[in-house]
């Protein structure tokens, strides 16, 4: 039975599959010959790479793509914890910065992020940390069980680091490029019809440009790609990786707190995420081809699995009340959730000065101007 928290221990013993795959092949939502914007990335610092589309280039004229990367695809799929029928299942902290409210589960670096380290849980947080250090993952699994389960460094402080259990990237494969050009015409000719002055030098004329007051031609730029061989998303939930978490010599806590992070990883593996990535990107399953998922062992066996989402949430429920949360408890994001704490101003000083060294005070944050 799914609802049942021993449901999958024999994939948590050593004889249990090295991992669990997914593959699903997907195409642009206007068809199989759709043009889809990859994710674009900054040049590297020694010049190597030019920055734009990650694309591999082999020597037989294939190439690869990177559509999505494996840590923008873990930043999509970890919030799924906070939402809907699926917030019960972890701890939900707000971290309060100014007027925002940021939930744990959205920052970039889950457990290990500054807005974290500068707030009243830190020191709660490094304690769990150094705890990882010696063995014992319960500590963080408490706070931010999905830094276990999509990985955490915490690499700012204490180093503690944890790999990902749940891995999923995007990939298109030979494709080619595309570029696009665009043309902006102001709303009227101000220099012709003596509305501005015409521009005294480049800097006049850049400024003019920048604010729409002159046209502005833009060629050759990152136009998309077609792919000729087919876009995939292959995604792991790595079983023998997760066989290393304990709770520090105690063999049963261990057991619970693995049952649990298996049950918070089942449901992000199994569920299907948004198909909306970025503008001109929005990538939907292939209708002609079937969604492929094995359970692969370490003798190279592929034994299908039919696990459904469904059954995968049941047992996380199960799993949950196991190690202590109730996943059907009440939570309120606006008045009360798990836990709120603070971001503090000079404890970023102190972070930015480093802890032994002279705090450097930021400068105070201007006035915000309101609106009429």
């Amino acid at each position: 039975m799914s609802d049942d928290p021993t449901s999958f221990d024999n994939w948590l013993n050593g004889e249990g599959p090295a991992a669990l795959v997914i593959r699903e092949y997907l195409i642009p939502a206007d068809g199989h010959d759709g043009v889809l914007f990859p994710a674009t990335f900054a040049a590297s610092q020694d010049g190597t790479f030019k920055g734009g589309y990650n694309i591999d280039e082999f020597p037989d004229g294939k190439n690869v793509c990177l559509v999505d990367s494996v840590g923008s695809q873990a930043n999509r799929m970890e919030p799924l914890f906070a939402k809907g029928k699926y917030v019960g299942l972890v701890p939900q902290i707000i971290i309060k910065a100014g007027i925002k409210r940021v939930n744990l589960l959205e920052a970039g670096h889950r457990a290990g992020d500054a807005i974290v380290r500068c707030s009243a849980a830190k020191e709660e947080l490094q304690k769990a940390f150094k705890a990882v250090q010696d063995g014992d993952v319960e500590p963080l699994a408490r706070i931010a069980p999905t830094s276990v389960v999509f990985g955490v460094w915490d690499s700012r402080d204490t180093q503690a680091k944890l790999p990902r259990l749940v891995s999923s990237t995007i990939r298109a494969l030979d494709v080619r490029r595309l570029t696009r050009s665009a043309q902006y015409i102001p709303a009227t000719e101000y220099v012709t019809e003596g509305l501005l002055a015409e521009p005294a030098d480049k800097q006049m004329k850049d400024a003019y440009a920048e604010r729409g007051f002159v046209h502005v031609p833009a060629s050759g730029s990152h136009g998309g790609v077609i792919a000729g061989g087919g876009i995939r998303r292959d995604a792991s939930l790595h079983l023998a990786a997760l066989r290393l978490v304990a709770a520090g010599t105690d063999e049963h806590k261990t057991l619970a707190l693995r049952r649990y992070i298996l049950g918070l990883a089942l449901t992000a593996f199994t569920y299907l995420p948004s198909s909306y990535l970025r503008q001109g990107c929005n990538l939907v399953l292939d209708p002609d081809r079937t969604r492929e998922s094995w359970e692969v062992h370490r003798d190279g066996q592929r034994r299908e699995l039919a696990l459904k989402h469904d059954n995968a949430f049941a047992y996380a429920k199960a799993a949950a009340r196991a190690f202590g949360i109730d996943p059907e408890r009440t939570i309120n994001f606006d008045a009360l959730p798990d836990r709120e704490v603070s971001f503090e101003t000079e404890r970023a000083a102190r972070d930015i000065g480093g802890e032994n060294g002279e705090a450097r005070k930021p400068k105070p944050p201007k006035a915000r101007q309101g609106r009429n």
